[in-house]
């Protein structure tokens, strides 16, 4: 098992926690990552982008010209692709581009990223996390304390004053344990995780 050490808000180290290796110690397996990864940002799509083909473009019911001899080439309608304001040849149209993964390859492509930062030292353990009101120069002298700028923070539960203290600040967003995605943690070059937190993921995933 992986030995981390815990900071307190002030950035001073106050102990160790043992991770668990059934969760934070797995073998990598980057495939499923990738996957979970297009899984996210596909599942995110609108799939609303439309365009009109020549038979929904109005107008150009009849042949502009005759078929021979005028010189033009021939043409059946002014919509056609060709022209301008004609339809487009192969049109994008609403469609969903959401797709799913096994419950379990989700899992093993979160417990891999979870792996790979505390393999890269990219885990940072906060023993708690609490801010007595909402204000985001609290919350940024946490992150200055800890030396950290691009982060994802991540919090057992719900805490409304470092959602909210958090949610101006560049590069940092906020996540409870039971939320936290691939993408989302693959996204930020830091993991910040309260002690509890650690508790909640070991919990749910180990």
């Amino acid at each position: 098992m992986a030995n981390v050490s815990v900071f307190n808000m002030e950035g001073n180290e106050v102990g160790t926690i043992e991770l668990n290796d059934a969760v934070f110690g797995v073998e990598i397996n980057e495939n499923l990552v990738h996957q979970a990864v297009v899984l996210q940002l596909a599942n995110n799509r609108q799939g609303t982008q439309k365009a009109k083909t020549r038979s929904e473009v109005s107008g150009g019911g009849r042949k502009p010209w005759r078929q021979k001899g005028t010189g033009h080439a021939r043409q059946g309608s002014t919509r056609a692709p060709q022209w301008t304001g004609g339809g487009v040849v192969f049109a994008p149209v609403p469609r969903d581009y959401s797709f799913k993964m096994n419950k379990k390859e989700k899992r093993a492509a979160l417990k891999s990223v979870l792996t790979s930062r505390v393999q890269e030292n990219k885990i940072v353990v906060l023993d708690e996390l609490k801010l007595d009101a909402v204000k985001t120069k609290d919350f940024v002298k946490v992150m200055s304390n800890l030396k950290v700028e691009n982060a994802l923070v991540v919090t057992a539960a719900q805490d409304n004053n470092v959602v909210l203290s958090a949610r101006n600040v560049p590069g940092v967003e906020t996540s409870v344990a039971a939320n936290i995605n691939v993408y989302d943690v693959l996204n930020h070059k830091t993991l910040v995780v309260t002690k509890d937190a650690v508790a909640s993921i070991e919990e749910v995933f180990a």
